[in-house]
């Protein structure tokens, strides 16, 4: 039976993206900072306004053999180092702003070498606001009157925002000020905005958009995390401090909502009102950013730094009373403010332990950013579709939606011009090249609504007519050509009598009225008279007020001077007030810089007194380890001295034996010799054979073989002879070095070598060289006949350089013991029972003596 496979849960699709095929390259601008010293050589040189030209240093061209040559690299537009901060503001960003309050969204980063000024350019100094401050201004100068109440807009913590009624919003205010850590308020009016913000900008350069629409209610929410090793940390979170176990931050995640655009989950946003709370908001996370001292920079920043600022606009209901209650009307833009850490070499900076490891991530995330500019790059010009890594790093991930089109990219390179920077800057000019050929597709205008324009002004008009018109009901009001007044007026005046004539010889009516006429002249001029007389009543009451009104002027206008001389007095005291405040901010900031880097070294400290502790304790164990080595060593040496020792004293007796075996045989064929001698003479005479004396014998040689010569001493047929001697030459006045080797044999000659004044040593040593000036070395040797011959070798003593002693061989001297009697012996010419003479007079032992064998010395030259 065929069952039917389980089927996918198909995704759910957000709604579509408006498509456009306008496309606008990435805008890249250059900024090059000044020298830090007159005296340091550049390496770069503005062209034009928009071209710069790169020339290898001196040095540099001298190691590569002018392999380098002079490159330009064109840009958008290039700013020098005599460029302020509100021009590239014009430039750069205020395009962005205005595309915020239209509903796009923007990105603008910097990038550069570590050292180039990225900080500086993205944030600013006092006197000189950077673009982020300026932003923030052009924002809440543009919305300022058209901004919503707190808490009517309202983050729905998926990247979305929703519109809360009145009440709601109201209801949420309350509670947020009953809580002990209230939220920011926006500053009134009457509260001194923060002076070191009003130094960054001046009230000439604030700028504002014209093209605001009046029919929306804006609010503006801000969030500030930073990537740090390829973490994302909120700057904005207030998290719980533990002074006895204080937790590490925790990091953050990339989602995806329901438009497929990433956003960090879990976010603090903060609405803010005013400049002055926004930018306070950016210096309590900016104290929070990781930087640290190193060799190229003294406060460089160890992370990327994202400082987004999000704006969230609805209109207004048909009445322009109230902010429409439709969700699908709200509308937010965002643009992100992003300082991106430089890059650097570690053989420059000399970086360590973490710093080490925050320049490789740095590093690694710098170059996924230039894999995905060359990967679009490649699908753009080619038509390929590989797929581009965003996801390798989270600083790409995040922003990936703003290289698909949704919104616009602006890319300010800071460039240092010295020379110490020049292979660095040249990569950097590269990838900037690189990134003004991607394009980014243009967004689409996005409409609120279709309700008529002017709604906003329309219901002002209404609510000023009907204040104006209840103001004119509450009051009463008097007019001179009031009928009513008028009526009162003459119904005081007499009655006018009937005027009628009708016979002409009447005489009644014309007195009546005469007389009427009479009496209302006299009311009219006691009317008069009276009216005078209070006029001239309230013409000296309006004097005398007059005059009390002049007194109290003269009192007020001393009072005013004595005020305005107050003012002066509580200006100046304000003045000093806000410089001590600007003062008192800056040595926090110095002091949170310090503290920061206090915290830096002490971390390197432990992280050094670890690895201090750790190579102590592999130095006690490589010390052991030699310890235990010299002991094996030691061991061994003994075990080889003794081995070599007992093969030595085995091959000793070995040559003992031999040599005893040799002499055994020696001996019979003297003994023979011997025979066949005493039995020729006995023949010839036997009288001289009693006379002889017989030749000692040997057994008491055998008995003690180390002690006997190495040849036995001849019989001597007749009386020895005794010429007189010459003295060696060693014999001489000098101090001599006698150096006689423990291994010698000692020979029972009667004649042996005596030197006078000598130092006798069986071991030359420089104390006992450094006293004579002269050396002789006892040297025996077996002959080729098999006897023992001595050598005397003779030498001179001299100093060396090095304070030490040598010793310059000039002489051998060569004794040797015969047996007259041999049949081998050389013998004179002349009869054989004769008395043997020696060969060589000469050359007898250094000191003249008697010896009763016969002894024959010949001389060796050297």
């Amino acid at each position: 039976m065929y069952r039917q496979g389980k089927g996918k849960t198909p995704r759910r699709h957000g709604p579509k993206k408006a498509t456009n095929t306008d496309k606008d390259p990435v805008g890249v601008c250059c900024r090059i900072r000044p020298l830090g010293a007159e005296d340091e050589e550049c390496c770069v040189e503005m062209i034009s306004s928009s071209t710069i030209q790169l020339h290898a240093p001196d040095g540099l061209k001298a190691n590569r053999n002018g392999e380098f040559k002079e490159t330009q690299y064109s840009f958008k537009k290039v700013f020098g180092i005599k460029t302020t901060q509100m021009e590239l503001f014009e430039e750069v960003a205020k395009p962005l702003i205005e595309d915020l309050i239209h509903c796009k969204n923007g990105l603008l980063f910097t990038y550069g070498v570590t050292g180039s000024g990225k900080t500086f350019t993205m944030t600013g100094s006092p006197g000189e606001g950077g673009l982020l401050p300026r932003s923030l201004d052009m924002v809440f100068n543009s919305i300022g009157p058209f901004q919503a109440k707190r808490y009517v807009f309202k983050p729905d913590e998926k990247n979305g925002m929703e519109v809360q009624n009145q009440v709601d919003a109201l209801l949420e205010r309350q509670k947020r000020d009953s809580q002990p850590t209230p939220v920011l308020k926006t500053p009134s009016s009457r509260h001194r905005p923060d002076p070191e913000f009003a130094d960054m900008i001046s009230s000439e350069e604030a700028c504002k958009s014209e093209n605001v629409d009046e029919d929306c209610c804006y609010s503006v929410f801000v969030s500030y995390i930073e990537i740090y090793n390829n973490y994302i940390y909120d700057l904005l979170e207030d998290a719980p401090y533990d002074p006895i176990r204080p937790k590490p931050p925790q990091s953050k995640i990339l989602r995806e909502d329901q438009n497929h655009n990433m956003y960090v989950a879990g976010c603090t946003e903060v609405e803010v009102k005013s400049t002055e709370e926004a930018f306070e908001v950016f210096w309590k996370g900016q104290k929070k950013r990781r930087i640290a001292n190193t060799e190229l920079n003294r406060e460089s920043s160890r992370s990327h730094s994202v400082f987004t600022i999000k704006l969230a606009q609805a209109p207004l209901d048909a009445d322009g009373d109230h902010i429409l209650q439709d969700k699908s009307q709200v509308n937010v833009s965002q643009l992100c403010l992003v300082d991106l850490a430089g890059s650097e070499r570690t053989s420059r900076t000399r970086a360590e332990g973490s710093r080490l490891r925050e320049a490789g991530n740095i590093n690694q995330s710098l170059m996924t950013l230039r894999t995905c500019m060359e990967v679009l790059r490649e699908n753009q010009m080619y038509g390929t579709n590989k797929m581009v890594p965003y996801r390798d790093s989270k600083i790409t991930h995040l922003f990936k939606n703003y290289f698909d089109g949704e919104g616009k990219v602006r890319m300010i390179v800071c460039v240092n011009p010295k020379a110490d920077d020049y292979e660095e800057t040249i990569l950097v000019m590269r990838f900037a090249e690189m990134t003004q050929e991607v394009e980014v597709a243009r967004p689409v205008d996005r409409p609120i609504c279709f309700l008529a324009a002017g709604r906003r002004h329309r219901n002002q008009a209404f609510r000023d007519e009907l204040s104006r018109r209840l103001d004119d009901r509450g009051g009463p009001t008097y007019s001179v050509d009031d009928p009513v007044l008028l009526n009162q007026l003459i119904e005081s005046l007499p009655v006018l009598p009937p005027c009628e004539l009708v016979d002409p010889a009447d005489d009644q009516t014309l007195p009546r009225l005469i007389e009427v006429l009479e009496t209302r002249l006299r009311i009219r001029q006691m009317m008069t008279e009276q009216f005078n007389k209070t006029a001239n009543t309230l013409k000296s009451m309006l004097q005398q007020f007059d005059g009390q009104l002049s007194a109290k002027d003269t009192f007020l206008h001393d009072q005013q001077s004595k005020l305005g001389e107050k003012d002066k007095v509580i200006v100046s005291q304000r003045t000093e007030i806000e410089r001590l405040e600007k003062k008192s901010k800056t040595l926090e900031y110095k002091i949170d810089i310090l503290q920061k880097t206090t915290d830096v070294y002490e971390q390197d400290k432990r992280s050094l007194q670890q690895e201090l502790e750790t190579r102590e304790q592999r130095l006690l164990r490589e010390l052991s380890e030699k310890k235990r080595m010299e002991q094996r060593m030691q061991g061994m040496v003994t075990d080889a001295r003794h081995k070599w020792e007992k093969e030595c004293e085995r091959r000793v007796n070995a040559k003992q034996l031999e040599m005893q075996n040799k002499l055994w045989v020696k001996d019979e064929k003297l003994k023979q010799l011997k025979a066949i001698v005493t039995e020729s003479s006995s023949n010839s005479g036997g009288g001289c054979a009693a006379e002889r004396p017989e030749r000692p014998s040997r057994e008491r040689d055998r008995n003690v073989p180390q002690k006997r010569s190495a040849s036995p001493s001849p019989i001597p047929t007749a009386l020895p002879v005794h010429p007189m001697h010459r003295r060696s030459h060693s014999a001489g006045g000098e101090k001599w070095v006698d150096h006689k080797p423990a291994c010698n044999l000692d020979l029972d000659t009667v004649m042996q070598p005596i030197i006078p004044n000598a130092i006798k040593v069986s071991t030359p040593n420089e104390k006992a060289l450094s006293k004579c000036n002269m050396y002789v070395l006892r040297h025996q040797e077996l002959a080729s006949d098999g006897e023992i011959e001595t050598k005397l070798i003779k030498g001179n003593v001299f100093k060396t350089r090095a304070g030490g002693q040598a010793v310059q061989f000039t002489d051998i001297e060569t004794l040797r013991q015969e047996c007259a009697a041999g049949p081998s012996r050389k013998r004179r010419s002349g009869s054989g029972e004769g008395p043997v003479q020696p060969e060589d007079v000469e050359n007898r032992p250094p000191v003249a003596g008697t010896s009763s064998s016969y002894s024959h010395q010949k001389r060796r030259k050297p």
